[in-house]
């Protein structure tokens, strides 16, 4: 009977770690957007498993700050502040521009090939007639990412993770905006500039190129209004 016990207990931790993983995964893609409610039952269903592992996911992301719990017991992604959106944002810069210039200096045959392949993935999509916006901000999330993997540094690659659990709900209000706004949003420009550059082993044409991309995003987000003063 222990044996037993115990084996319910790792299936159990196994469903609530995967369900913390897959939501996780989908706020850092930007799938959801500040303020959005979420409850358990949907959730549940959403993850395929019962409300116990997704409770579980839900707690665990409370503690990193990417989700918050209301007075009324109901569940949301947190509506952020321009003062700290902006403060993320040059945060960002300085992190993830690191993370770029030594991708540069590090980057392998496979890293590139991954990330042109993400790269053409987004331009695909922003440029198509009827572009899927959920496939643009995930292929999005993976040339970023690929680019932060190339160098190296998994450490560097956590701390990443963490600013944008936070940051990649405020992301949806930029490529969720309009058709149109990813379209000429000049992100697929600023990927090119990165790719070039890594290519070449330029790490401060990654790291400005980076930059860039980053900038032009949060300038625009800060137009749409919908930060909370």
């Amino acid at each position: 009977m222990e044996s037993i016990a115990r084996i319910g207990r790792v299936a159990h931790a196994t469903l609530g770690a995967q369900a913390y993983e897959a939501l996780r995964d989908r706020l850092i893609a930007g799938a959801l957007a500040p303020g959005e409610r979420l409850s358990l039952r949907t959730l549940a269903e959403g993850l395929g498993t019962s409300v116990m592992p997704a409770r579980e996911a839900v707690s665990r992301l409370v503690a990193d700050e990417a989700l918050e719990v209301l007075p009324n017991r109901a569940v949301r992604v947190p509506v952020m502040t321009l003062s700290t959106f902006r403060e993320l944002t040059r945060v960002r810069i300085a992190v993830e521009g690191f993370a770029a210039t030594e991708a540069a200096r590090r980057l392998a045959p496979d890293d590139l090939a991954a990330i042109r392949s993400h790269d053409a993935a987004f331009r695909h999509e922003v440029l198509a007639p009827e572009p899927d916006l959920e496939r643009a901000m995930r292929a999005n999330r993976d040339l970023h990412f690929a680019v932060y993997r190339a160098a190296g540094l998994p450490s560097l690659v956590a701390i990443i993770e963490g600013l944008w659990l936070r940051i990649g709900p405020v992301l949806n209000l930029d490529m969720r905006s309009s058709r149109r706004r990813v379209a000429e949003g000049g992100a697929q420009v600023h990927h090119a500039h990165l790719a070039a550059a890594l290519a070449a082993g330029d790490g401060d044409g990654a790291r400005a190129a980076l930059a860039a991309d980053i900038a032009a995003s949060a300038d625009f987000i800060e137009t749409t209004g919908r930060l909370a003063p």
